[in-house]
């Protein structure tokens, strides 16, 4: 004879509030992941200066660096619209003034395709 397992409804009740209620603390992001509006700047070796991002909705900034280091990434105009793919890594933005601006078009700069600072 098989043992029969008895549930309360107390019980069922607590862990039925349990279960809905766990997606909506899942989903809050932790506070060193905020998202949007935050400044993010990044280095690379092989980029003229430091680059600022400020993060949309929905992004954060370990998503830009992901952007930058992934090679087959198209779409977004981070850092000038660079075509610099590959060895970004995030830095402090202390001092740096807005190096993601594409620089204008009587900038001389601009015609070596870099952004002025």
């Amino acid at each position: 004879m098989k043992p029969t397992i008895r549930i309360s409804s107390t019980t069922a009740l607590v862990a039925l509030i349990v279960v809905a209620v766990a997606p909506i603390f899942a989903e809050t992001p932790a506070a060193e992941t905020t998202i949007g509006d935050d400044n993010c700047c990044f280095t690379n070796p092989r980029y003229s200066g430091t680059c600022e991002v400020t993060t949309g909705p929905d992004e954060t900034c370990a998503d830009v660096l992901a952007y930058l280091n992934n090679q087959a990434s198209v779409g977004k105009t981070y850092c000038g619209n660079t075509k610099v793919r590959g060895g970004w890594a995030e830095i402090e933005c202390e001092g740096v003034s807005t190096g993601c601006t594409p620089a204008s078009s009587d900038d001389p700069a601009a015609s070596r395709g870099r952004t002025r600072f």
